[in-house]
């Protein structure tokens, strides 16, 4: 009985997963890479308002001139991914391209996560597809500009955006390990980089922290700068933090931070957050006062 557990275990996903219109045979190993790399990703938490059923959009962001709202991840297929075949997921993750050809506004971080490796994004697709169905409509974009969303992404995609190119395998360990979440799956490069007026980031400032973050809340430096940064921590400091939130004088963090945190990255392997400690003490120090 033991022997054909795991196919069972398969069987029945299906079953239960094919009344959604999931056709994709189920490998569980693949799910359990993407459920991990969906930790790592910190649960994609701006896909979940505060206090609201997890996964179903609808959070709000600020942006120049506008208001624009996180997609709906379940299976719903009239307001979710439930219709998309997995190369849109794809597309729209890594290219910034909806399945109607329009394009998203970089409020999505598709740049970074056109690094993901091949083999994290498929895991990570596959995952996805589990999100049990909840109809939750997006909010349109707001803004009192004409042509916002036409004319913003085609300035953005022309003069702005830089694609990296996805490994087929992800680093594996040591700080190559370290930039690669950072840069492409945790994604720490979206909030910690400062951007300008029109939200293109300021590279000059890497990681470095900025006045203003997605939801308009301070956040922190944390290049190995000792006056301005995290430069007194140590790589066990930084790994604490990221697992359970604590700062090495014990004081908890908030925010969007503690909310990836509490969605996905406590979830995280300790190695993974030692490497992620590792190259973040390896980067140039940036003096950039935020407090």
């Amino acid at each position: 009985m033991i022997k054909h557990s795991g196919w069972l275990f398969s069987l029945l996903f299906s079953l239960l997963f094919g009344v959604n219109g999931w056709s994709q045979e189920f490998d569980s190993e693949l799910f359990q890479r993407g459920q991990y790399i969906f930790s790592l990703a910190g649960g994609c938490a701006c896909h979940t308002t505060p206090k609201g059923t997890p996964n179903t959009g609808a959070r709000e962001f600020p942006i120049p001139i506008a208001k624009i709202y996180s997609t709906n991840l379940t299976a719903d297929k009239e307001t979710g991914l439930g219709s998309w075949s997995d190369q849109q997921i794809h597309d729209a993750m890594t290219e910034g391209i909806r399945p109607n050809g329009e394009k998203l506004l970089p409020v999505m971080p598709y740049e970074a996560y056109s690094g993901m490796s091949e083999e994290d994004l498929n895991a990570l697709i596959v995952y996805l597809r589990s999100l049990k169905a909840v109809r939750k409509e997006t909010p349109a974009l707001k803004t009192w500009a004409p042509f916002y969303r036409p004319g913003g992404t085609f300035v953005w995609f022309q003069v702005f955006t830089r694609f990296s190119n996805a490994p087929a395998k992800a680093p594996q360990n040591g700080i190559e390990r370290g930039r690669y979440l950072v840069g492409h799956v945790a994604l720490c490069i979206d909030c910690h980089t400062p951007r300008n007026f029109m939200g293109v980031p300021d590279r000059s400032l890497y990681l470095a922290g900025a006045k203003k973050g997605p939801l308009g809340e301070e956040i922190p430096n944390i290049t190995p700068d000792k006056e301005t940064g995290i430069g007194d921590w140590s790589r066990e400091d930084i790994a604490t933090l990221l697992l359970t939130g604590t700062k090495p004088d014990l004081d908890k963090v908030d925010g969007l931070m503690a909310e990836v945190i509490e969605a996905g990255f406590k979830n995280m392997k300790r190695e993974d957050a030692l490497a992620i400690a590792d190259y973040l003490k390896s980067i140039p120090p940036i003096k950039n006062k935020i407090k």
